[in-house]
């Protein structure tokens, strides 16, 4: 349900971003990557019909065809527990991926191998290869994210905005068209990703934090969906948690919070709070 009292500050929020990124995107460069990993891709159900996912964690609305034209998230960049073996995690806003074979989506990755983590920013539009930011835009644990993925109707293509207000520096796409991508969901998502069309092993994140409840910033873990500017639980939402092969919780997300602007992703093998679909609110 749409908050009439902030009504005024979502649509500054919405033009202010637009703005921002027809300012900017000429500015901006990116990075072609050079590696074989896929930051972030479409859901794996674990079984049909449920909220069981092999590579997501977190919220995802759900909607009919052609509905998504805007998704945005603020989030904490986590911190990633070092280990031995090699270990990885995104954290990212999209539209798409749900029940399509697109992604259109920005985020950071960490990753975690002989004792130490790094860290990076990308946008990706799946399946074409991930783009990061150059290696001076520095990401750190408990660095704070705004992410933005937008339709323009106008041509067909999508463009995506991240900005870490901490390090500031500000990193956005090229307008981009991509075929099949049917708009039929947005994402709020924890990941791992895969590496070579295998699954790589999530790493100990703790808990990744989205929304105005944790990092300040309103107007964020936003859809805009057929002309309706609200936020997660305005629409059809659902949970989804991370399982392994066995069906085994290994990330999951509390319930909403904040009247549905903010929510969190535990690691580990815990339950979440809310496990069923939810219709509009």
């Amino acid at each position: 349900m749409r908050d009439s009292n902030c009504t005024s500050m979502r649509r500054s929020w919405l033009i202010a971003s637009a703005v921002v990124l027809v300012a900017l995107l000429a500015a901006i460069p990116a990075v072609a990557s050079s590696r074989t990993m896929g930051v972030g891709g479409p859901r794996i159900p674990l079984r049909a019909g449920g909220n069981e996912s092999l590579n997501w964690a977190g919220y995802a609305d759900v909607v009919s065809s052609g509905s998504v034209t805007v998704a945005n998230a603020s989030f904490i960049v986590p911190t990633v527990q070092p280990s031995k073996s090699s270990t990885y995690v995104s954290v990212w806003v999209g539209i798409d991926g749900y029940n399509d074979s697109t992604v259109e989506q920005t985020g950071i990755l960490a990753e975690s191998s002989h004792g130490s983590v790094s860290y990076s920013a990308w946008y990706e539009f799946y399946p074409s290869s991930p783009v990061y930011a150059p290696s001076n835009d520095h990401v750190k644990p408990g660095d704070f994210i705004v992410a933005w993925v937008q339709y323009n109707s106008n041509n067909g293509t999508f463009t995506t905005f991240l900005k870490d207000i901490n390090e500031s520096w500000t990193f956005i796409s090229p307008a981009t068209s991509v075929t099949g991508a049917d708009r039929s969901s947005a994402e709020w998502i924890v990941e791992r990703p895969a590496i070579g069309g295998s699954l790589t092993t999530l790493a100990n994140f703790g808990t990744a934090h989205f929304g105005l409840n944790y990092t300040g910033v309103s107007g964020t873990c936003y859809a805009d969906i057929n002309g309706v500017y609200s936020n997660i639980s305005a629409f059809n939402y659902y949970p989804i948690n991370m399982t392994n092969n066995n069906g085994q919780t290994i990330a999951y997300p509390s319930g909403l919070l904040g009247g549905g602007t903010s929510f969190n992703v535990t690691y580990g093998s815990g339950t979440s709070s809310t496990s069923s679909p939810h219709g509009h609110k």
